[in-house]
This record gives structure tokens, C-alpha cells and sequence, in this order.
């Protein structure tokens, strides 16, 4: 037990904390501006979600990894039951239906069905490379990738079926195929994301649209969250206005300044300083995660890092990019920064499940003789 925890990447680990105080702090500034009424407001919801997130990243990191190689399918058809039940019963925040409400807090299955695509991907990747043609696999993986990123289209969530569209394409990349089928991937990628934009609601349209000219195309309506998130990444300066003093943020001139535009309300209240060590940090964890999956035990460990690494990637990709007006704003949160429970929970968890590759590269390679 003490061996495998001191395998634990403790750079990865510390970036992780680091980040989450970063997003903490913000929140905190953010929560005290506006007092609620007495209920939970959104610091202290954080702090029990980061709890939570912290228990299970432990528990995952304790864990042998290769148990969810036996457990993937399972867990990708009830991944895709929850979804359907999402759709048929599940509560509309912001134009999604894609919110399971349990009292006061509320779950976003979608966050957790990012992992289990991971897992169902890596599995059936590393255990169907002999058994199916590279063409035979190729299909099977799209077919299978695809109902579970129809069933989050339909809510509409176009932002996360983008990140599973990232995360089947990256996986498949990695898994040793041929130039035309990479050429083949890419088309469907582009079909994928033709198709989503006519199941997207009209304000996600316009959400897309005033990316090219957010000032022109709606400038009180689509495009003004992207106009006050550029003031305040703007207005930060080199060192910010300090926490509790960013004025589009703590004025209310910065709309989803705790989620969506987390990194807007950083970079005024931190600076370009705090935005470069935000990036930074994010920057090492995606060097770490290389080097896991470079000294994976086996392939099914090598997939699910580079899985991990994806859905890191394209979500702060995204997120950042929305926040200084170079993406669509599609309400994907910032790893580690953003305000929700389902989504720290699960990046916490995918955290703890690096760390149990990582620990375990040794003493499989022992076993096995080399890999």
C-alpha cells in the first residue's frame, strides 16, 4: 500500500489542488458578492463537491484499474439507460434537459457519461484489436460511440457531444489505423457535427453565429456573454483587481461568471499573471498525463490515459476559447475551475484512476515480463 501511493504522480496531484483553490477562491469572491438566503450557496456546494470529488478520487486511486476492463459494458448500457431516462424524465436547466434533481442538488449524467466512453472505449479497443479488422473495429466503435453521443444531442448538449466526438476520435487515432481510415474518421467527426447543429435550439444557433461577430451579429442578446467576458479578461491587467474586486463579475455585468465563464472571472480578478498559472498548470498536468500513458502497464491503461488527456483537452480548449471569443459558447465547464459537482466529481475520479495506472506500471511489467 505504501509503494502504490508513493507511485502516485504527486506533480499531477498538486496541479489538481492547485487549480481547485484557484476555482474555490473566485467562487468564494463570486458567493459573497451576492449573499443567498440563508440556503447553500455556491462556495459551499463547491467545498461539499470537492469533498466528495477528493473521497472518490482516493477510492479510484486505490483501485486496481484493470477491474473496469471486466465492468465497461455493463457500465456503457446503463451510461445509456440514465441518458434515455435524462430525455424521458429529466429536469431543463437552461434550455438542457439534462438534469437528474435530487432535492437541493442537482446531477448532469453527461459529465459521467464522458468517463464511461473512456472506459467502454478502452476496453473494447484493447480486446477486439486482434478478434476485428481494423475496419470491422472502426465501425463498431463509431456505431457504439454514436448512439451514446445521439442520446446527448437530443438534449440538447452540444458542447458534450463534441467532447465524446473528441474523445472517440483521439482513442481511435492512438489505436493504430491506417491513413484513409483517419481521412474516414475526420468525415465523420465533420458529419457528426452537421448533423448536431440541426438538433440545437435556436439560441445554441445563435450562440455559434455571433462567433464571428459578436458585436454585430447580437450584441445585447447572443453575442453579450462573449462581449463581457472579453471586457473582463481585458480589464484584469497584468495582476488582476484582486479577489473580490472584479467589477464585471462582481456587478452581475458577466452572466454565468461561475460556470461557463470561470476563467473570464480569474483572469479580472488575477490578471494575466493568474490566467498564465491557471494555463500553466494545466499545461503540466497534460505533460504528466503523457508520461502515464507513455509508462502504461498495458494498452487498456495507455487508452484510458489518452482518453483522460482528451477530455481534459478539449474541455479547457473549449472553455477557454468562449472566453475570449475564438470558440462558440457551448457551456462546457472549465476541469477543476468551474462551479458543479458532476463535473468535479468525475474529473477528481478520472484523476484517481491515473493515479492507479500510474502506481500499478511496475509491478505489471514485472509480471508480464515487459510490455
Amino acid at each position: 500500500m505504501i509503494n502504490k501511493i508513493l507511485k502516485i504522480d504527486w506533480v499531477l496531484m498538486l496541479c489538481a489542488m492547485l487549480l481547485l483553490g484557484v476555482g474555490l477562491s473566485v467562487l468564494y469572491s463570486i458567493s459573497m458578492a451576492k449573499p443567498g438566503d440563508g440556503s447553500l450557496n455556491i462556495f459551499w456546494r463547491q467545498m461539499i463537491f470537492a469533498g466528495i470529488g477528493m473521497v472518490a478520487m482516493i477510492f479510484f486511486a486505490a483501485t486496481n484499474y484493470q477491474n473496469f476492463k471486466l465492468q465497461s459494458t455493463p457500465i456503457y448500457f446503463l451510461t445509456l439507460i440514465v441518458l434515455i431516462g435524462v430525455l424521458l424524465f429529466g429536469k431543463s436547466v437552461r434550455g438542457t434537459a439534462g438534469w437528474i434533481g435530487i432535492g437541493t442538488f442537482h446531477i448532469q449524467p453527461v459529465e459521467i457519461a464522458k468517463l464511461s466512453l473512456i472506459i467502454f472505449l478502452a476496453s473494447f479497443i484493447s480486446q477486439k484489436k486482434m478478434e476485428l479488422g481494423e475496419t470491422g473495429r472502426l465501425i463498431a466503435s463509431l456505431v457504439l460511440s454514436g448512439i451514446m453521443i445521439f442520446f446527448v444531442i437530443k438534449q440538447p448538449d452540444f458542447g458534450s457531444a463534441m467532447v465524446l466526438v473528441g474523445i472517440w476520435i483521439g482513442m481511435t487515432l492512438v489505436s493504430g489505423i491506417s491513413t484513409k481510415k483517419i481521412i474516414f474518421i475526420i468525415a465523420c467527426g465533420v458529419a457528426i457535427a452537421i448533423g448536431g447543429w440541426f438538433h440545437l435550439q435556436p439560441y445554441q444557433k445563435d450562440r455559434v453565429l455571433s462567433l464571428v461577430k459578436p458585436g454585430v451579429v447580437d450584441p445585447r442578446g447572443s453575442g453579450y456573454n462573449v462581449i463581457q467576458s472579453m471586457i473582463a479578461v481585458g480589464s484584469g491587467g497584468l495582476a488582476g483587481k484582486g479577489i473580490g474586486h472584479g467589477s464585471q463579475s462582481q456587478l452581475n455585468f458577466l452572466p454565468e461568471k461561475h460556470t461557463d465563464f470561470i476563467f473570464a472571472s480569474i483572469a479580472e480578478e488575477l490578471g494575466l499573471l493568474g490566467a498564465i498559472f491557471v494555463i500553466g498548470l494545466f499545461g503540466i498536468m497534460f505533460y504528466r498525463m503523457r508520461m502515464i500513458a507513455m509508462s502504461a502497464p498495458d494498452n487498456f491503461g495507455f487508452l484510458i490515459t489518452i482518453g483522460i488527456m482528451l477530455m481534459f483537452f478539449v474541455q479547457v480548449f473549449e472553455n477557454i476559447g468562449m472566453n475570449i471569443g475564438i470558440m462558440p459558447v457551448t457551456g462546457i465547464p472549465l476541469p477543476l475551475l468551474s462551479y458543479g459537482g458532476s463535473s468535479l466529481i468525475v474529473v477528481m475520479s478520472s484523476i484517481g484512476i491515473l493515479s492507479s495506472i500510474n502506481s500499478r506500471r511496475e509491478t505489471t511489467l514485472s509480471q508480464d515480463g515487459g510490455y
